[in-house]
């Protein structure tokens, strides 16, 4: 007998196991502020931020929604949510502002004092070391594609993690890789906004090695917290059945999901993927993917969208609905991701969906702001990371992204994501409809 799910419209937290992890995430850069103050060293979106044209809006990090000061009304409003854990970002040139050396006492008492003021409020911390905020200094020496880079970034995990301990649920070695290195050092979108293949691939494989390196630290300073990493998934699908169109979701694909999977659980780079990028593959020395390939507490995984290809390009289908940021809204892709994922890596860790969520064209009106997409864009991915469950995927947690609106990185404050509205003016909080909802889905 076929088991039937609820419609997304009456799901209910019952209707996943019990000890599911509800949460809202966050990240540094986009919510802090105070970028110089109690001794913050400058970070490479300091410095992107500052070069003419990277900005849509031409703003920056420096205030972003002050939550370096109003960290307490903001933990505050997390556990008004529900939620039973918070994702959060530690800043490294906040712990080390040189990106080596002496530990800044200051930035570490920040995350101390978030820490113990989740767990006061009955609420889990979940820590990413780094969430794309590399310190200039490392940067002004080559950054992620120098392998010293990696040494360092160990060294940054072994100080946060020997501050925070246990008292933390779990560590995240790095958010999206692909990221910091695809997207910020061949496509030129992220800071450092560089546009060289061979930099962007050295770039991953020393994202990847701090990974490796780092991991043996956390389990030293924190052996009770599950250390893993995060990475930007989804589906790379052909717009068609032509041959020329499934080689170029395939090559996609690699790029862009198996880049990342392959050396962290297979322990080696995809052939297709490295032949098609031979001139510009990074030196790999003897134990680096033993390193990277050790084995994780869990993989968290954000997903968004899919990506459809063609010979041509990729772009969205005809008619498909979008999100603010010309996103393809499309569930089932994480439903496909998930059994993916189980089908194609045995021994595969638990899996945390550590980012989900949309930016849509958001306004305060009367105190209220009304978000009926963002609802049902919730209610939707929930409804399909359910059917992944139901297939015996091993996913342990679900964090909505994000808490609130803040700096959407290259656009600026132009797009909105969070649950909760900020008037930047004032930094007034605002719950939106979806983070009602969200609340009362909770209950």
């Amino acid at each position: 007998m076929t088991q039937t799910r609820p419609a997304p419209d009456t799901l209910r937290r019952s209707d996943f196991p019990a000890g599911f992890t509800f949460g809202i995430a966050t990240s540094a850069y986009q919510i802090e502020g105070a970028t110089s103050e109690d001794g913050r060293g400058p970070s490479i979106w300091d410095t992107f931020c500052r070069e003419p044209g990277r900005i849509r809006d031409g703003s920056s990090g420096d205030v972003a929604c002050d939550h370096y000061h109003r960290w307490e009304a903001d933990l505050d409003l997390i556990a008004a949510l529900g939620v039973n854990a918070y994702r959060f970002s530690v800043a490294w040139p906040r712990v080390q502002p040189d990106g080596r050396g002496p530990v800044n006492a200051a930035g570490l008492d920040f995350y101390e004092r978030l820490t113990d003021g989740l767990l006061a409020r009955g609420i889990e911390p979940h820590v990413t070391l780094y969430h794309w905020d590399l310190p200039q200094p490392l940067q002004d020496t080559g950054g992620w594609p120098n392998r010293d880079t990696a040494e360092r970034f160990a060294e940054y995990a072994a100080a946060v993690a020997g501050r925070l301990g246990d008292r933390v649920r779990s560590y995240a070695t790095l958010n999206e890789p692909w990221c910091s290195s695809i997207l910020s050092y061949e496509i030129g979108e992220h800071a450092p906004g560089l546009r060289d293949r061979r930099l962007a691939l050295a770039a991953a494989h020393g994202l990847l090695l701090g990974h490796g390196l780092a991991l043996p630290e956390l389990r030293r300073q924190a052996p009770r917290a599950a250390a893993g990493i995060v990475l930007n998934l989804g589906p790379q699908m052909p717009a068609s059945d032509r041959p020329e169109d499934v080689a170029a979701a395939r090559l996609a694909d690699g790029r862009f999901n198996r880049w990342f999977l392959e050396p962290l659980l297979r322990g080696e780079y995809p052939r297709d993927v490295w032949e098609a990028c031979r001139a510009d593959v990074p030196e790999v020395r003897e134990g680096d993917l033993a390193l990277i390939a050790a084995p994780l507490d869990f993989l968290g995984v954000n997903y968004y969208s899919r990506g459809v290809l063609s010979a041509s390009g990729g772009g969205v289908p005809a008619g498909a609905p979008v999100t603010a940021m010309g996103w393809e809204i499309y569930p089932q892709g994480l439903t496909d991701l998930l059994l993916r994922l189980q089908a194609d890596y045995p021994g595969l860790p638990p899996i945390l969906i550590t980012e989900n969520g949309a930016a849509f064209t958001d306004r305060l009106e009367e105190g209220q702001v009304h978000d009926p997409e963002r609802v049902r864009y919730l209610q939707t991915h929930l409804a399909a990371l359910r059917r992944a469950l139901d297939a015996g995927v091993d996913v342990r947690g679900y964090f909505a992204w994000s808490l609130m609106d803040n700096f959407e990185w290259a656009y600026g404050y132009e797009k909105r994501f969070g649950l909760v509205y900020v008037d930047y003016p004032t930094q007034t909080r605002v719950l939106k409809d979806s983070g009602h909802w969200y609340r009362q889905f909770l209950r």
